[in-house]
């Protein structure tokens, strides 16, 4: 296996990326490290190959959105952010939060709207829920994500992810990210704003 900082190496991680984000965007995978792994097998490359992290794949996301998706993907990504503020006013006494792609921007058609909910007790937010007769299911973290309960809603124009933390696990979040950048989070406002400056130009 080439030395990870060689010109080969760093090459292929672009090419992984590049076909991980193809597979992301097209196949709708939500395993990341197995669309590399698989990306890596359609490449022909070693298994031991040096994998891109997961901010290169979110670039090359971006640069495929704009390279093969330019006129459908900043439709559907309104109609997501629009779903999501209508989730988020419904959803409004749990201090919503946006995150996750469609906060980012980089979101394809495949793409959860994810929504961080704020409760002590997320049978509370699961009780809202059935009384309003919303239908949910539990949803299984993704591999290498957060432990907390994550509820997902089937809708007519994206699929939900709620993910419920505690005051305290809100408070005491790392203010930073994966690679120390800063997480992509949109509040009620801010996505109202974002979404009427969309709309002006």
């Amino acid at each position: 296996m080439d030395h990870p900082d060689s010109t080969r190496a760093q090459r292929n991680r672009s090419r992984i990326a590049q076909t991980t984000a193809r597979l992301i965007a097209e196949h709708g995978l939500t395993d990341w490290n197995a669309a590399k792994r698989k990306a890596c097998r359609e490449l022909g490359l070693p298994h031991r190959e040096a994998l891109p992290d997961n901010e290169e794949v979110e670039q090359a996301l971006r640069d495929y959105n704009s390279l093969f998706q330019f006129d459908e993907q900043p439709a559907w990504l309104r109609l997501q952010r629009l779903e999501a503020l209508r989730w988020m006013e419904r959803l409004s006494q749990w201090n919503p939060v946006l995150t996750g792609a469609v906060a980012a921007g980089w979101a394809t058609a495949h793409s959860e709207v994810r929504l961080e909910l704020e409760a002590e007790d997320a049978k509370s937010v699961e009780l809202s829920l059935i009384n309003a007769g919303v239908e949910y299911t539990f949803a299984p973290a993704p591999p290498g994500g957060s432990p907390q309960v994550q509820l997902r809603v089937e809708g007519p124009q994206a699929t939900l992810r709620l993910v419920i933390v505690s005051p305290l696990e809100r408070r005491n979040r790392p203010r930073r990210g994966r690679n120390h950048e800063a997480d992509d989070r949109l509040g009620m406002a801010q996505l109202k704003a974002l979404l009427d400056a969309e709309g002006e130009a």
